[in-house]
């Protein structure tokens, strides 16, 4: 080994050679990593090629990589000089995470530091760091200046002809539909995360980013000028309303967010912590506070519900009987009537128990959404005043909406929302806003994102119901992975539109949707009339795991992931194709020698009917299982003792 590298590093350190290629590769074989010249040259531009290596065959994930950046006083792209490779170090990191689809994670990683300058002789580092389940790369200027503007970044994706892809359409608020595509005719701005499945069927990967702090912006990718190459793209000037600047304003030294990609199996995807491995530890000390759990909320059922005291009441109740610890009071509980106030509400909540959640409206010029309680969120002395407030009142969190903007600005405002929270140990649920970038990792009080067309869109128009069988079987591949979704799921009965899933459909996105929160959607009646048993899985079914693993599907077709917390196991299956069909589900996620009773929950005769069978399984065992069109099940697993 020791011989190897040693091998590798004299490569990398002769300049005729390394204009060619130098390589890190993950701890596991797995992937490489290697940096290339255009112009077979020590200097010009450079670009990285992907490669996954599976079971001894090599497949080309990313044939290219476009490196490069343009500051307000230099640029950093077409003359780059290499000027000295460094040393390949091992990054081992372990990190517990408060709520997420892994309890204990793994930071660990190859990384090698590649050191470049500009003409004028500026130094341009790039950090590769090769993961046995992806890769990350940043940019960083180490010297010390500033202010500068970053004019523009040409970090752009080549995807090899032939590709299959999901992608959704730029919007500031994220709720589009990912559109599976058989090649790169569609040219236009497109959000993160996106995912790509070779032309040969051996490699998935996503792509997206992490680490996006108060140095920068968020970014988005864009297929305009080049239909096969997908760029990395600043926010449009004219999100939030035209409020704050689209290209970002640095002060050196500086690091760029990490660019994240995702690489290997459909298993490898949908169970990566890379996007949080990457990110900051937490900045809390004293997280005792910070509690995942299910939510009641009555602003799908209801429609502004909140302005009614009963209604608030009802929705108390129902989180109280279900044993979930939360409620939220939506947006407008500052008119509440009939039959009492806001207080009145809050005293009533906790006298069952519940914990209070309260939506506030983000306000300023970067939204024309009039809604109250506006603006309370807006300054650092607005959020003191109003975190005050809501401690003396016993909320134990707030949900913020309509950011519409992923400017550097709006980027300090979320993270200026996070860090005051935290002060009044609150928990955040951002809505209307940006999808994970890893923050929950350095701010265990965010606890999710809305950032998906979830199930609020039932009320928004008729089209979810005929596209939400499809866009459930996706979201779990693709939006999920990177962070924590607040889809607002299992609903049985009907809000403004229908639904056509099936409710073992429904009750298994419980399980395959993760979320710190997880807002469940229907009115009570819709949980009281379940049977027993379904209802019982809902009262027990967490908000936060301790392990994830993917058992079968694919994107737009059908998902089974198994999520465990602490010996339990629960299961969540779903198919969004229009006829009934078999599915075998296997077991050999279970550890050996260890019997589990079973609690099956599956469609019945028809899609408004529930079946629950009991057996025992272990490691070996199997289940055929019937699902209708558009249909699902879940199940829990409890050991015999």
């Amino acid at each position: 080994m020791k011989r190897n590298l040693l091998a590798l590093l004299l490569i990398v350190s002769l300049p005729g050679v390394f204009a060619q290629k130098a390589e890190v590769v993950s701890p596991n074989k797995k992937i490489s990593v290697s940096v290339h010249n255009r112009q077979n040259s020590d200097k010009g531009e450079w670009y990285l090629k992907v490669l996954y290596n599976n079971n001894g065959t090599s497949t080309e994930a990313i044939p290219d990589i476009t490196l490069g950046l343009s500051r307000s006083d230099q640029d950093y792209q077409t003359d780059l000089k290499f000027i000295k490779a460094g040393k390949i170090s091992l990054i081992t990191e372990q990190y517990t995470a408060l709520h997420g689809k892994r309890r204990l994670c793994s930071n660990s990683a190859n990384e090698m530091v590649i050191y470049f300058e500009n003409p004028d002789k500026s130094k341009l580092n790039l950090i590769i760091r090769a993961y046995n389940d992806g890769l990350a790369f940043r940019y960083e200027f180490p010297d010390k200046g500033g202010p500068f503007i970053v004019k523009d970044e040409f970090t752009a994706y080549e995807i090899n002809a032939g590709s299959r892809r999901w992608l959704q359409k730029w919007n500031p608020a994220n709720e589009g539909l990912y559109t599976g595509m058989n090649d790169d005719n569609t040219q236009q701005s497109w959000g993160y995360p996106a995912l790509f499945n070779t032309p040969d069927n051996a490699c998935w990967y996503l792509i997206h980013e992490s680490d996006v702090n108060r140095n920068y912006c968020g970014s988005k990718l864009s297929n305009l000028q080049n239909k096969s190459k997908y760029k990395i793209t600043f926010p449009d000037a004219k999100d939030g309303n035209g409020l704050g600047e689209s290209t970002p304003t640095i002060n050196l030294p500086w690091k760029s967010p990490w660019r994240v990609v995702i690489v290997g199996s459909l298993a490898d995807i949908v169970e990566s912590t890379l996007i949080t491995d990457v990110s900051p530890s937490s900045v809390i000390k004293n997280t005792g506070w910070i509690r995942p759990g299910l939510v009641s909320w009555n602003y799908w059922s209801s429609n502004h519900g909140t302005r009614d005291y009963k209604i608030v009441c009802d929705f108390a109740d129902l989180a109280a009987g279900m044993d979930w610890p939360y409620t939220l009071l939506d947006w407008e509980w500052d008119s509440m009537g009939n039959g009492g106030n806001l207080e009145d509400a809050l005293k009533y909540i906790h006298s069952l128990g519940v914990k209070p959640l309260m939506w506030y409206n983000s306000g300023g010029p970067h939204t024309n959404v009039r809604s109250t309680p506006r603006d309370r969120m807006l300054t650092h002395e607005n959020r003191v005043e109003e975190f005050t407030r809501l401690k003396k009142l016993g909320v134990a969190g707030v949900k913020i909406d309509f950011f519409e903007s992923e400017k550097q600005n709006m980027i300090n405002y979320y993270l200026d929302i996070l860090e005051d929270a935290a002060a009044f140990e609150m928990l955040v649920y951002f809505h209307g806003c940006l999808v994970p970038r890893g923050w929950e990792r350095t701010y265990p009080n965010l606890m999710t994102y809305e950032g998906v067309r979830g199930a609020e869109w039932y009320n928004n128009g008729p089209d979810l119901t005929t596209t939400a069988p499809e866009h459930n079987t996706v979201l779990p591949f693709i939006r999920n992975v990177v962070g924590p979704m607040d889809y607002t799921p299992v609903t049985f009965t009907n809000s403004q539109y229908p639904h056509i899933t099936s409710y073992g459909h429904e009750l298994a996105l419980s399980v395959l949707f993760e979320s710190g929160l997880q807002h469940l959607a229907d009115r009570p009646s819709g949980y009281y009339n379940l049977p027993d048993a379904a209802r019982t899985f809902l009262k027990e079914v967490p908000a936060a795991w301790d392990d994830t693993k993917y058992l079968g599907g694919y994107p737009g077709r059908d998902v089974i992931i198994a999520r465990q917390k602490g010996d339990t196991w629960f299961i969540g299956g779903i198919s969004s194709e229009r006829f009934e069909r078999t599915r075998n589900i296997s077991f050999s996620f279970l550890p050996d020698g260890v019997k589990y009773k079973i609690t099956l929950i599956s469609d019945g005769i028809h899609d408004k009917e529930l079946v629950t069978r009991y057996m025992v399984v272990d490691k070996s065992s199997s289940v055929s299982l019937r699902l209708l069109r558009r249909g699902g099940f879940a199940a829990k697993l409890k050991p015999l003792q």
